[in-house]
């Protein structure tokens, strides 16, 4: 006789351990690909009732921040938070992003805060290339890269508009072996500083360009003759 397999359900109406809600967002959001999840989505794929979550946590974002997910529908994001989120996407897949692509990572923003300050993603992103484009407010120094003083004229991280003018002026490609996001799926671009910032180089537009990772590893910190 076979041994008898037994089942454990759980009773209707017990108290479900809070360990077990977050270990059910987490697995929705894998299955979605995605750093945070609305209620709307967690809905269709969840075990759990959207107000058990909310009961047990307080709020759906406090929900989301115990599963280590991106909270939803955040407020009072600023708008260089949300034109920043707008370039890393662009870095990410080497063309202009689109809407549904705020749903997944690398993304930390959702589609509603964009909805609620622009009115529409398409807004967004015009707002979001015409403050990219200006200079207003921008120190960006073209002097030689040659002339390197011991005093810094600059910081080492480039700004949201600098970045977007070298990745924008390189096409969005490495400029060693051309290759893109927007091609090959993976590839990950980075600024680099041509001469290097340990050695003296600094953050301007002309001491600056696009790089996959693969090739900026190979670079490490070698001048470029």
């Amino acid at each position: 006789m076979g041994k008898l397999k037994f089942h454990l359900s759980r009773v209707s109406g017990q108290p479900v351990e809070g360990s077990d809600l977050t270990d059910d967002l987490r697995r929705v959001a894998n299955e979605l690909k995605t750093n945070t999840l609305p209620q709307r989505k967690y809905s269709k794929l969840g075990k759990y009732d959207v107000s058990t979550i909310i009961r047990r946590f307080g709020t759906w974002n406090k929900a989301l921040r115990n599963a280590d997910l991106q909270a939803s529908n955040r407020i009072n994001i600023s708008d260089e938070d949300l034109f920043e989120n707008i370039l890393r996407l662009w870095e990410h897949y080497g063309r202009q992003p689109r809407r549904r692509e705020l749903s997944e990572a690398p993304s930390t923003i959702s589609q509603y805060p964009y909805n609620r300050r622009f009115g529409s993603w398409t807004t967004a992103l015009q707002e979001f290339v015409k403050y990219a484009s200006s200079s207003k407010g921008e120190t960006i120094e073209f002097s030689s890269i040659a002339e390197v003083s011991n005093k810094r004229k600059t910081s080492r991280d480039p700004s949201l508009k600098l970045r977007w003018k070298v990745l924008k002026h390189d096409n969005f490609k490495c400029r060693v072996c051309g290759s893109s996001p927007a091609i090959t799926p993976g590839v990950v671009l980075h600024v680099d500083h041509i001469t290097p910032w340990s050695k003296g180089g600094e953050t301007i537009f002309e001491n600056l360009q696009t790089l996959c990772s693969t090739c900026n590893l190979g670079k490490s910190n070698e001048t470029e003759g």
